[in-house]
């Protein structure tokens, strides 16, 4: 049985706050979890991928878009990383043969484009996060695990 979920949503402001949030969320997230990243291009899903992954590699700069080759892959001394970015996703066939849904089970998985995953893929545990723009920054849409949620809204409020 899957688990039952919930969702909040949050303003965030600017770049630097949404920094911020994903350096906070990188803290939140073990082996085993996935973060599904899912909005329009521009809305956010690249910068917070990349503070999430730079929370984890100590503040390492260059975090290059798997938008070519689908997956990139980080070693930690806590948990491997895969950033996946399915926006040029050919076939579903090409996550698997990149081992991507062993990958859900033993390391942190963040997946730009996310709304591209076959749904038969998807953990059920995975934290979904919807980012639209609006005014000059975002809406950030989070659904969970009821116990994910309650960590993951003190990302959110009063500094987490």
């Amino acid at each position: 049985m899957a688990p039952s979920k919930t969702s909040f949503s949050r303003y965030v402001p600017d770049e630097r706050e949404m920094t911020r949030v994903g350096a906070r969320l990188a803290d939140c997230l073990a082996p085993g979890d996935a973060v599904l990243l899912i909005g329009p291009i521009g809305a956010g899903k690249s910068h917070l991928a990349r503070a999430m992954i730079r929370a984890h590699l100590g503040g390492q700069d260059d975090i290059p878009s798997p938008t070519y080759t689908l997956v990139q892959t980080y070693e930690t001394a806590g948990a491997d990383i895969w950033h996946a970015d399915l926006y040029r996703l050919g076939d579903s066939s090409e996550l698997v043969e990149l081992g991507l849904d062993d990958a859900f089970e033993t390391a942190i998985v963040v997946i730009e484009w996310a709304d591209r995953l076959p749904a038969e893929l998807v953990p059920t545990d995975a934290i979904r996060i919807d980012i639209q723009p609006k005014d000059d920054g975002r809406i950030v849409a989070v659904t969970a695990t009821e116990k994910q949620a309650d960590t993951l809204k003190s990302v959110f409020d009063h500094g987490g």
